[in-house]
C-alpha cells in the first residue's frame, strides 16, 4: 500500500532517420487541448512526444484509471511507473521514494498484462508461486499465499491446471493471482480485460471491484473502455494525444467535461453537440438552437457571468440521457423526423434528423405511450426538448466549457 506521485513526467521517443520534424503548438495554461491542433502526438527535434508534463498525485489505496484513445499515452505512463520504459523528464515517486533509476523487481509493484504472460509449461499453483519461489520463500509459506489468492479469485479448483486448459477470464484470474501473491505496494493493470468477451468484461469487472475491496491497495488501471473507466475507478484521467484533459471522479468526469473531448469521449451514447448561439438579455443568458430558445439554469448563468461570456456561436451539448419528447405547447421544442428506433430493452434509443444533424436520444420504456413501447416509425415527427440544467456550454474556439 502506497501513494504514487508524478511530476512533470515526459516520454519522448527518439526520432528515427528521415522523420519529418513538426511541432504543434504549445498548451495553452488551462490544460485544454484544441482537436484540430491535436491529430497527432507532437514531433520535435528531440523526438515523439508520447506524454507530456504529466502530473498526478495518487493517494494510498485509491483506485486510479488511465483511459483514452489509442496513442494517448496511458499505456506508456503506467510502463514508466512500472520502471519498463525510461524517464525522459520528470520524477517518479512510490511511497516518497524516488523510483527513477529503480529497477522494476526493486520497486515493489506488480503488473497486470494484456495477454496475461502465463508460463505455459507450469500449473496454475506454479505460475502464481514462481515469483514467491525466487524470493527463496519456504513452501509452507507459498503455498498459504497462493491459496489464499486463489480462494479470493474462486480458481482453487483449477490450481493442477495447466493454461492451456483455463478459458480466457480464467487465464486472467491466475495472473491477477501471481500479482496478489507478491503483496505488492502499487498493483499496475495494462487493458487487462480487452482480450475478453463483452460477458466475460462484464464478470471480470465485478470480479476486479470485489477484489480491491479485499486486498486494499493502490490500483493503476490503463484502459480504453470508459465503461470500465466508469466503473472502476474512483478518479479518473483522461488523456488525449499525451496530455492530460480531465481529472476527476467518475460523476465530475460525465456531469462537468472540461472540453469538447472529454464531453464526446465520456458516456455512451455520447453526447449530442450542437452549433448553436449564445443569448444574452441583460444579465441572463440562453441558448437559440434551430429557431427555439432555451434558458439555462441560475448555476449555469452564474459561471457565464463569472467569465463574462460574450454573445455568439457556441457548442452545446447534451448527453442523450437528458433529452425528452415533449408536446409543441410545453415549452421551448424542436420538431424532428425519426431516422432509426433500437429497442434496447428497457430503454429505445432514438435516432432522429434535424436539418441532417444526427441526434441521440434515449427514451426509458416506462416512460413512454404504449403506442411507442415497441419503438417509433421512420419518418414519423417528434418534438424534444431538455432541462435549463442539462445544457453544456462549450466556447466554439477553445473547446473549454462554459458553463
Amino acid at each position: 500500500m502506497a501513494a504514487v506521485n508524478l511530476i512533470n513526467v515526459k516520454k519522448i521517443y527518439p526520432n528515427t532517420a528521415g522523420e519529418t520534424k513538426k511541432k504543434k503548438p504549445k498548451k495553452s495554461e488551462d490544460a485544454v487541448v484544441d482537436e484540430e491542433n491535436t491529430a497527432e502526438l507532437e514531433v520535435t527535434q528531440k523526438g515523439v512526444v508520447a506524454v507530456q508534463e504529466f502530473n498526478l498525485d495518487i493517494a494510498d489505496q485509491e483506485f486510479i484509471v488511465l483511459v483514452g484513445p489509442s496513442g494517448c499515452g496511458k499505456s506508456t505512463t503506467l510502463r514508466m511507473i512500472a520502471g519498463l520504459e525510461e524517464i525522459t523528464e520528470g520524477e517518479i515517486y512510490i511511497d516518497g521514494r524516488l523510483v527513477n533509476d529503480v529497477a522494476p523487481k526493486d520497486r515493489d509493484i506488480a503488473m497486470v498484462f494484456q495477454n496475461y504472460a502465463l508460463y505455459p509449461h507450469m500449473t496454475v499453483y506454479e505460475n502464481m508461486g514462481f515469483s514467491l519461489k525466487l524470493k527463496k520463500l519456504d513452501k509452507a509459506t507459498i503455498d498459504k499465499k497462493v491459496r489464499e489468492a486463489a480462494e479470493i479469485l474462486h480458481i482453487t479448483q483449477y490450481l493442477n491446471r495447466k493454461p492451456k486448459a483455463l478459458s480466457g477470464g480464467q487465464r486472467q484470474r491466475v495472473a491477477i493471482g501471481r500479482a496478489i501473491v507478491r503483496e505488492p505496494k502499487v498493483f499496475l493493470m495494462d487493458e487487462p480485460l480487452s482480450n475478453l468477451d463483452a460477458k466475460l468484461r462484464n464478470q471480470m469487472r465485478a470480479e476486479i471491484i470485489k477484489l480491491r475491496q479485499r486486498i486494499n491497495t493502490t490500483f493503476v488501471y490503463v484502459t480504453h473502455d470508459q465503461t470500465e473507466a466508469m466503473t472502476l475507478g474512483d478518479r479518473i484521467v483522461i488523456m488525449k494525444d499525451g496530455y492530460i484533459q480531465q481529472i476527476g471522479t467518475p460523476r465530475e468526469v460525465w456531469g462537468h467535461p472540461a472540453n469538447l473531448f472529454v464531453a464526446s469521449f465520456i458516456g455512451s451514447p455520447q453526447m449530442n453537440l450542437f452549433d448553436a448561439e449564445l443569448l444574452k438579455n441583460g444579465d441572463s443568458y440562453a441558448v437559440g438552437l434551430y429557431g427555439a430558445q432555451f434558458p439555462l439554469s441560475e448555476e449555469k448563468q452564474s459561471k457565464l457571468r463569472e467569465k463574462n461570456a460574450a454573445p455568439g456561436t457556441v457548442v452545446v451539448g447534451v448527453r442523450p440521457d437528458h433529452i425528452a419528447l415533449c408536446r409543441g405547447d410545453s415549452g421551448p421544442y424542436i420538431a424532428a423526423a425519426v431516422d432509426l428506433s433500437e429497442m434496447m430493452g428497457s430503454s429505445i434509443h432514438l435516432h432522429v434528423k434535424v436539418q441532417d444533424k444526427d441526434i441521440v436520444m434515449v427514451l426509458a420504456t416506462v416512460d413512454l405511450p404504449d403506442a411507442h413501447r415497441a419503438g417509433f416509425c421512420p419518418g414519423e415527427t417528434v418534438n424534444f426538448t431538455f432541462g435549463r440544467d442539462m445544457i453544456h456550454v462549450f466556447d466554439k474556439q477553445t473547446k473549454c466549457i462554459l458553463t
